[in-house]
């Protein structure tokens, strides 16, 4: 009565505006859909509960089996498939490598549980749940009839086998909280990803050797064809990805083309894996960790990855796989209810039962737990697969004519239920547990608040040429979760040529903040009128409590001209901040290594622990590896700074015994790497004669590479005031 008195309403105030249901207008569905994303949110949290729930509820409400305003038409189907991968491919770009392997054995741990338990409990309960649903229905001396030529026995045995792989994969539909509550680096969810993977590759095996069994394929040119097209999505994915986003992120700075590019590439994953047999899914996840070292963390591309997923592909996909279930199918009879409730029982306690199992076997929190349980609860994309699969297999027919399928309506009714069940457990523990670990994270950063750098960064802004790289690595400098501003300073002079025009510095400004805003990073402009330049960046650091700089450097004018310029050298002596001075040859995405050459007594040095973490740092944020040059006990001390970080970053250790040997590094340092040279001013403790010959060798051995020059704070706070001027 309600739905008709509804639909009365509603069929009233749509003829007058001229409107069809369903809905068929293309504008008008898609501006629809984007209410829904819009408003959904907004009501759900309000609720605390999880808003991916409520787009679940509004797919629904909407659909076929709702209220009827929208079909699930083509553009659903393209957009949560789309979705759907890019929730994948989000996971595979955003774990933490190098997390990942330290969790390897974990996460091949928690996938085989994960697999085994549903596995074994499925079946089980599926055989008898089968056998009792077919005996209701037909009669003992009709089951080989209608059986045909598989026995009652196997079909019981391939349809309960069927149903638990459905149990053991699942779908990181809640995945999305996780990257909203920035968890995303935390070891439970690198080891449910990690798990994922290997249920659901588990998982769409049984269902492809199944399907092959029922066809009567499963011969052994299955087997070499399934292995050999595996090897070859392999060596693609794995060797030719790499190499073609190396070539074409240096080729191609545009940042749309970047996006496009790496869209067209997940896709292809995609597609390949389903030509080796795979799930798309597995080929959006492999071509995310193929994309992982190449997309910094904070970057315009990842940015604009994470944005338009979240906003539009994902939600879609949410709202579809509402449009699927049929609530009121539940209660067309008992059959289907009883599947219903036994199939999201099931599914539920084997996945608890699996992530407390991993839980308990390496001690981990029972936040952890409640988060590896979050992320694999929910069943979703392989489920729908197995199911529509399993529903499409004839195995016979009764006198009557009736089809008897591998899984008949009463499962694929109680798979649609469970679907809906299993999303909302998994979305409200995910968001339980997430919430808790951000507290977590955030007590244990009050007690490493003493530890905690503040950043304030400034950049002198004078070539536009080298802006967006100055601007790239000061941003990547940033400590996590600090608000601070990226500072951005022309000097400006109308009536000196070799100053910035104002036009000029307004124009840099502006640069600066477009790429800045493009990382969600905020730029406090400022343009300082002096007839000097290094006296004007002198006072902004100064009266801006400025703690790091970032400079470009120097192009020399002259024979005459010092490697870093009179101006940098004097900003050198007469400052005590934190000096970058960066030269780049390639965008900082296609850094593979960071090699950094530290001279003897470096520990000694005030700043130490300030370089070691904004070095580390960068190295976290492109995902590459760090490879520390030092003396034997300097590295002793690197070593214990490494041990310390909460989120490693691949390290190597070398003995550098004396600087003198500074030459052996050409042979070190590749065309992808990155190299740092921490240096001294003169009268520090860590300063070497050898260096006056730094940049001699800087320029004559490593022009074609990528460098920094980093003079770290050297003199106490007693003393600085005696170098700032």
């Amino acid at each position: 009565m309600l739905k008709n008195s509804y639909f009365c309403i509603m069929e009233q105030i749509l003829d007058k505006l001229h409107i069809d249901i369903p809905v068929t207008d293309p504008i008008l569905i898609f501006s629809l859909v984007l209410f829904v994303i819009l408003f959904t949110p907004l009501l759900f949290n309000k609720m605390r509960i999880p808003h991916i729930i409520g787009l679940i509820l509004a797919g629904i409400a909407l659909g076929e089996n709702g209220f009827g305003i929208l079909n699930r038409d083509v553009s659903f189907e393209l957009f949560g498939a789309v979705g759907l991968l890019y929730i994948m491919f989000l996971a595979g770009l955003q774990i933490d490598l190098t997390d990942f392997k330290k969790n390897m054995k974990k996460s091949m741990f928690f996938g085989l549980m994960t697999f085994a338990v549903p596995m074994i409990l499925g079946t089980i309960t599926s055989y008898y749940l089968l056998k009792h649903l077919f005996l209701s229905i037909y009669s003992e001396e009709n089951i080989m009839t209608i059986c045909g030529n598989i026995s009652f026995d196997k079909y019981l045995i391939l349809a309960s086998l069927l149903i638990a792989s459905m149990y053991a994969s699942h779908t990181l539909i809640s995945y999305p909280i996780v990257g909203r509550y920035g968890v995303t680096k935390n070891s439970s969810v690198n080891i449910s990803i990690g798990g994922t993977m290997i249920t659901t590759t588990l998982a769409l095996f049984i269902l492809a050797v199944i399907v092959a069994i029922c066809h009567g394929e499963l011969q052994s040119s299955f087997w070499l064809r399934f292995i050999i097209s595996i090897i070859l999505f392999s060596a693609i994915i794995g060797i030719g990805y790499p190499r073609i986003a190396d070539r074409f992120f240096k080729h191609h700075e545009d940042s749309i083309l970047q996006y496009i590019f790496v869209l067209a590439m997940v896709f292809l994953g995609g597609y390949l894996a389903k030509l080796a047999g795979l799930e798309p899914i597995i080929g959006s996840f492999f071509a995310g960790l193929a994309f992982n070292r190449r997309i910094p963390r904070i970057s315009p591309l990842m940015n604009r990855l994470d944005f338009v997923g979240n906003a539009l592909f994902i939600p879609f996909f949410l709202i579809g796989v509402g449009m699927l279930i049929d609530v009121k199918n539940v209660f067309s009879g008992p059959n289907t209810l009883i599947v219903a409730l036994v199939m999201s029982l099931v599914s539920t306690t084997s996945k608890y039962i699996a992530a407390v199992i991993t839980q308990k076997t390496f001690k981990m929190t029972k936040e952890e737990g409640l988060m590896i349980f979050g992320l694999s609860n929910a069943q979703a994309a392989a489920t729908l697969a197995a199911v529509m699969i399993g529903y499409n297999i004839i195995i016979g027919k009764t006198d009557n004519g009736e089809i008897i399928r591998l899984l008949n309506d009463d499962v694929l009714n109680g798979t649609i239920v469970m679907i809906l069940v299993t999303c909302t457990i998994s979305s409200l523990a995910t968001e339980k547990a997430a919430r808790k670990l951000v507290r977590l994270e955030d007590q244990l950063d009050e007690k490493l608040s003493e530890e905690k750098l503040v950043d304030r960064i400034l950049v002198p802004l004078y070539n536009p040429e080298n802006l967006k790289s100055l601007l790239e690595l000061a941003i990547l400098l940033k400590v996590d979760k600090s608000r601070e501003p990226l500072y951005a300073l022309t000097i400006a002079n109308q009536n000196a040529a070799h100053l910035t025009s104002e036009e000029k510095a307004k124009k840099l400004l502006e640069k600066a903040a477009k790429i800045a805003s493009a990382t969600d990073n905020s730029v406090r402009m400022i343009t300082r009128y002096d007839v000097n330049v290094t006296s004007g960046i002198i006072q902004t650091i100064k009266e801006n409590h400025i703690t790091e700089v970032v400079m470009g450097l120097h192009h020399k004018n002259s024979f005459a001209d010092s490697f870093l310029g009179d101006k940098t050298d004097n900003l050198l002596k007469a400052t005590n901040q934190m000096t970058l001075i960066y030269h780049a040859t390639q965008p900082v995405s296609t850094i593979k290594r960071v090699v950094i050459a530290v001279p003897p007594k470096a520990e000694f040095e005030v700043g130490f622990v300030k370089w070691y973490d904004r070095v580390k740092n960068i190295c976290k944020q492109i995902g590459a590896k760090a490879c520390f040059y030092a003396h034997n006990e300097t590295l002793e001390q690197i070593r214990i700074l490494a041990k310390r970080n909460k989120f490693g970053v691949e390290t190597e250790f070398c003995e550098l015994d004396a600087w003198e040997d500074f030459l052996i590094l050409t042979g070190v340092v590749s065309s992808n790497d990155l190299f740092v040279v921490v240096s001294s001013r003169k009268t520090a403790i860590s300063y070497n004669p050898m260096f006056e010959k730094l940049p001699n060798h800087l320029s004559k051995y490593f022009a074609k590479n990528s460098y920094i020059i980093l003079y770290p704070d050297q003199f106490d706070e007693s003393t600085s005031d005696n170098y700032i001027v």
